[in-house]
């Protein structure tokens, strides 16, 4: 990598899409979010592609691994021990799904369950170092919807050292609860909406910035998304929700500044 990467320990630091058909997922999020896309040659690395703006690393998309999993989005956390992060998992009353493996020279990765049954799963980079923009197109937030957030609070402090704090979320809205760490916001969690349907799991989600939520959410649908949340105000900014034609959801999202 030839650019800096934005420092990651202890903070979301990569997140990846996992599809049934990558060509037409790598087309997509091109044609929506302007991502430069460049699929590794290497056949160790399974067709995954780096995406990229203006030069600069902002997700990955690659074929599921698994022809039984749905295609979804996955989010990592930055780690400087992997195998430390695994330890601390299990102690917390998380599960370590896929224990810390190498992939090829990039770097470590391992994948877990919360106590909420939500997956999560950690990166300890070497070459590969994560992300290394947050310009519009790149991540905007990562956000934890929980079925039983008060069980997934305790574990994110006890791996993470994420600090939970309420936050207003609007009139009529649930309580909303921001993780920090060393002073700055990471991440997002809520309670499940009771309206979800019960064979929805707890997951994380995320959202891209955009410099405009309406403008990007039309240009979406267009090109083949489902609306799951149309477009609306949050007391920080303007946000929505979409499934892409491969059925991973995900946000488009703008920040006031």
């Amino acid at each position: 990598m030839t650019e800096a990467t934005i420092a990651v320990a202890n903070k979301p630091a990569w997140v990846d899409l996992a599809s049934d058909d990558a060509a037409a997922s790598r087309d997509f999020y091109a044609k929506l979010l302007g991502w430069q896309l460049e699929v590794n040659p290497d056949p160790q690395y399974g067709g995954y592609a780096l995406a990229r703006i203006g030069g600069k690393d902002v997700a990955g998309i690659g074929p599921k691994q698994d022809a039984s999993s749905p295609t979804a989005w996955s989010v990592y956390i930055g780690t400087d021990d992997v195998d430390e992060t695994a330890k601390k998992v299990q102690a917390a009353g998380g599960t370590v799904v896929a224990p810390p493996f190498e992939v090829g020279d990039q770097g470590r990765m391992a994948v877990f369950q919360d106590p909420s049954g939500a997956f999560i799963s950690a990166w300890e980079p070497r070459i590969m170092g994560g992300f290394q923009t947050n310009t519009s197109g790149a991540l905007g937030w990562a956000e934890l919807n929980a079925r039983g957030l008060d069980k997934a609070l305790p574990f994110y402090q006890s791996v993470f050292g994420w600090t939970g704090k309420q936050v207003d979320s609007g009139a009529g809205n649930p309580p909303y609860t921001e993780f920090h760490h060393g002073g700055e916001r990471v991440a997002g969690a809520m309670e499940m909406n009771p309206a979800a349907p019960a064979q929805v799991p707890s997951y994380w989600a995320i959202y891209f910035n955009v410099d405009d939520v309406d403008n990007a959410h039309r240009k979406a649908l267009s090109l083949g998304a489902q609306e799951m949340l149309p477009p609306q105000d949050f007391p920080g900014g303007r946000f929505s929700i979409v499934s892409d034609p491969q059925g991973a959801s995900f946000g488009l999202l703008k920040v006031r500044g």
